[in-house]
C-alpha cells in the first residue's frame, strides 16, 4: 500500500533522501524536517525537540518515517538521550495528535550489542552496554512499541545492518577520508564482521514494512545475505585511496590508539569518531538474520556487494572524491 502523504524526519540525510526519491516515484507527496531548508524536496527547518516548529505539517500525513538520530560512537549519553529518546517521543506524540495511522521507526542493528556470537533474530534480548548510541536506540524502541500498544497508531521498527551506497558518510566517505589521512585502523586484526546492505535494498525494505499489513506492530532486521570481514569491506576504500592495505591490529592496541588519537583530535575542536566504542563496533563477531522480513514482507535484497561498490566508485569519481 502506497501512502498518499509521507513525513520524514532527518529528511536531508542519506537514508531519508533515498526514501523520498522512491516514494515520489510511487506517487506519494513527501515532506519532512531537518536543520537546513530544502523547498524543492519539501524539507522545512525544524528542531526535533521543538514540535511547535513543525507539527502542523503532520496534518493529512498517512505515514511518518522517523530517520532522525544522533548517530555517533563518541557522543555523550545526555546528547544521545535528548535526540534519540526524547526526540522519538516528541515525534510519536505529534504524529498521534495529528491522527497519523502508520509510524516506521528506523532503529539499528546495533541494539543487539556487538559481542553476540550467533546470527541475531528479532527475538534476541537487547542488552544495554553503556554505549550512548546503542543504549538510547534500545530506549527509543521501547517508546515505539509502547505507542503501538497504547495509542491509535500502528508502529513498525526496522533494524538496518551496515547501509552503504553513493553518498553514505559513515561507511563510504568518512573511512575513505581517514584512510587517505593515515588515521584508519581496524581492531581484531580486521576480522570483525561487516554486514553490508545497499541503500536501494534498505529503501525497499522500509517501504514494505511501512505499507504492508503484516508490518504492523512488528520488528524487522533489514540486512542482506552477505557477510564479510571488515578488512574485506574496507579494502575497497584502500584501493580507492591508492593504499596497499588497511591497518589491522589487535583489539587491545586498537582501543588505546583510537582513544588517544580520537581524544586529541576532539580536544582541538575537530570532530572524530575514533574511540573504543567505534573499535567495539568494528570487532563484531556476527551479523543479523533477515528470515522474518523475507517471510512476512517478501523482502529480497537485490544488490550484491561487488555491484554496489562499483556504483559507489562511479559516484566517488563523479564527486571528485577520488581520481
Amino acid at each position: 500500500m502506497t501512502p498518499k502523504k509521507v513525513f520524514i524526519t532527518g529528511a536531508n540525510g542519506f537514508i531519508a533522501r533515498s526514501l523520498a526519491i522512491k516514494y515520489r516515484e510511487l506517487g506519494a507527496d513527501v515532506c519532512g524536517i531537518d536543520f537546513v531548508e530544502n523547498p524543492e524536496w519539501g524539507v522545512v527547518v525544524g528542531d526535533l525537540l521543538n514540535p511547535d516548529s513543525w507539527k502542523e505539517i503532520l496534518v493529512g500525513v498517512d505515514l511518518v518515517i522517523h530517520c532522525a538520530a544522533l548517530v555517533s560512537n563518541t557522543a555523550s549519553m545526555d546528547d544521545a538521550w535528548r535526540v534519540n529518546v526524547l526526540g522519538t517521543k516528541l515525534v510519536l506524540d505529534a504524529a498521534d495528535a495529528a491522527g497519523v495511522k502508520r509510524f516506521v521507526h528506523v532503529s539499528s542493528g546495533g541494539v543487539y550489542g556487538f559481542e553476540y556470537v550467533d546470527l541475531q533474530g528479532e527475538e534476541t534480548p537487547l542488552r544495554p552496554i553503556n554505549h550512548p548510541y546503542v543504549d538510547t536506540k534500545i530506549a527509543a524502541e521501547h517508546l515505539v512499541l509502547a505507542a503501538h500498544i497504547c495509542r491509535e497508531i500502528d508502529c513498525t521498527i526496522v533494524r538496518p545492518a551496515d547501509i552503504y551506497g553513493p553518498g553514505s558518510r559513515p561507511w563510504v566517505v568518512l573511512p575513505l577520508e581517514m584512510i587517505k589521512a593515515g588515521k584508519f585502523l581496524l581492531p581484531k586484526n580486521g576480522r570483525g564482521i561487516f554486514s553490508p546492505l545497499y541503500i536501494d535494498d534498505l529503501v525497499d525494505g522500509i517501504i514494505l514494512a511501512g505499507g504492508h499489513e503484516q508490518g504492523k506492530g512488528q520488528i524487522f532486521n533489514l540486512c542482506s545475505d552477505e557477510m564479510l570481514t571488515c578488512v574485506e569491506y574496507f579494502s575497497y576504500h584502500a584501493r580507492w585511496a591508492g593504499k596497499e592495505k588497511v591497518s589491522c591490529i589487535p583489539t587491545s592496541i586498537a582501543n588505546c590508539l583510537a582513544d588517544l588519537v580520537g581524544g586529541l583530535t576532539r580536544l582541538t575542536g575537530k570532530p572524530s569518531e575514533l574511540g573504543r566504542n567505534t573499535m567495539m563496533m568494528l570487532a563484531r563477531n556476527n551479523g543479523l538474520k533477515n528470515d522474518k522480513a523475507k517471510r512476512l514482507l517478501g523482502f529480497a535484497p537485490q544488490v550484491k556487494l561487488e555491484e554496489g561498490m562499483r556504483k559507489v566508485e562511479v559516484w566517488l569519481r563523479e564527486s571528485q572524491l577520488i581520481e
